[in-house]
């Protein structure tokens, strides 16, 4: 694949997760998936378990994971289990990454919040959402390379959002410390960073047999939207004039909105691909209008952009 061809799949918007993986076997192959017990993180476990796939489900809350462990006990040769992780506590990252032992073949970002009304900090300062959708996922990459590098060809994978078209990092203020916090900005700032991420481990670890990729899964109904007030949700056609909360048909099921993230932890027609960013199966297009329904704005594929940023995350991680 030439490093200027756009990646094109056979899949559509509709293509469900474990449509993806038909006839895949993912046996032997070991993945974690932030966030992976609820929405699109357990239908995109219980694609890659389904695929022979030994799962691991990290999560604030392990028990909230207990019924898709369940459903893979002794069921077949792919096995899910969870495990306790904060993205926002990085005392929780580092026991994390010391308790896992051997090789990792994927390693799934998924783990999200969106919205938080009001400016909340974690222990050590950062606003909330950029500390649990990018610097707890920054550490949390950067704590596993080894045992990504060990699994010979190993993959991450970032979960966007188009609201990062709207957002560039803002290096001067990130931490919303002189202007005024704004719940989108702050959300489209830190999903512009995740994508950066995965330019910056593209740069990197390339030679380790890692690649990377980010995402936008689409919209879905999930408790992603817990935080949106009223008028958010009327936006995002998620409510009528009523008040009453509906689904609107370009909405995808969480089956749906997983797909683009399997495609890229485990399909082989995207192996080779790094450091780019995808919608709906497809290498997403770049983009100059801010309001674009889809595609990639240049400000997140910038490599000198992802390379300020990654010395940006590692100096924040260790003035914590």
């Amino acid at each position: 694949m030439a490093a200027t061809s756009r990646v094109t799949t056979p899949f559509t918007a509709r293509t469900t997760a474990a449509e993806i993986l038909d006839g895949v076997d993912l046996t032997g192959r070991r993945m974690i998936v932030t966030g992976g017990a609820s929405g699109i993180g357990t239908e995109t476990t219980r694609a890659l378990a389904g695929a022979g796939a030994e799962v691991t489900v990290a999560t604030r809350d392990p028990g909230r994971a207990a019924a898709l462990v369940e459903e893979f006990a002794g069921s077949g040769p792919g096995s899910v289990r969870a495990a306790a992780l904060d993205l926002a506590d990085l005392a929780s990252v580092d026991a994390f990454v010391a308790d896992w032992e051997g090789p990792l073949h994927a390693l799934v970002g998924n783990a999200g919040i969106m919205a938080i009304p009001t400016r909340q900090l974690t222990p050590v300062g950062w606003e909330l959402q950029l500390a649990t959708n990018y610097l707890g996922h920054f550490a949390l990459a950067r704590g596993l390379h080894d045992n990504l590098r060990d699994a010979g060809a190993a993959r991450v994978v970032l979960i966007g959002s188009g609201a990062h078209l709207r957002e560039e990092f803002d290096f001067d203020d990130p931490q919303f410390e002189r202007r005024p916090y704004n719940c989108w900005v702050a959300y489209g700032q830190s999903k512009t960073a995740e994508v950066l991420l995965a330019v910056g481990i593209a740069q990197r670890w390339a030679a380790d047999g890692i690649t990377a990729n980010a995402l936008n899964p689409g919209y879905i109904i999930t408790e992603l939207q817990r935080h949106m007030d009223e008028e958010s949700l009327r936006r995002f056609g998620a409510l009528d004039e009523a008040g009453n909360r509906v689904t609107p048909s370009y909405y995808k099921t969480p089956a749906q909105g997983a797909a683009t993230t399997v495609l890229l932890a485990a399909s082989p027609l995207v192996e080779t691909a790094t450091g780019r960013y995808f919608d709906d199966n497809q290498e997403a297009e770049v983009v100059t209008d801010k309001e674009a329904p889809g595609g990639v704005a240049a400000h997140a594929l910038d490599p000198a952009t992802a390379d300020r940023l990654w010395t940006y995350a590692e100096q924040a991680l260790t003035s914590r």
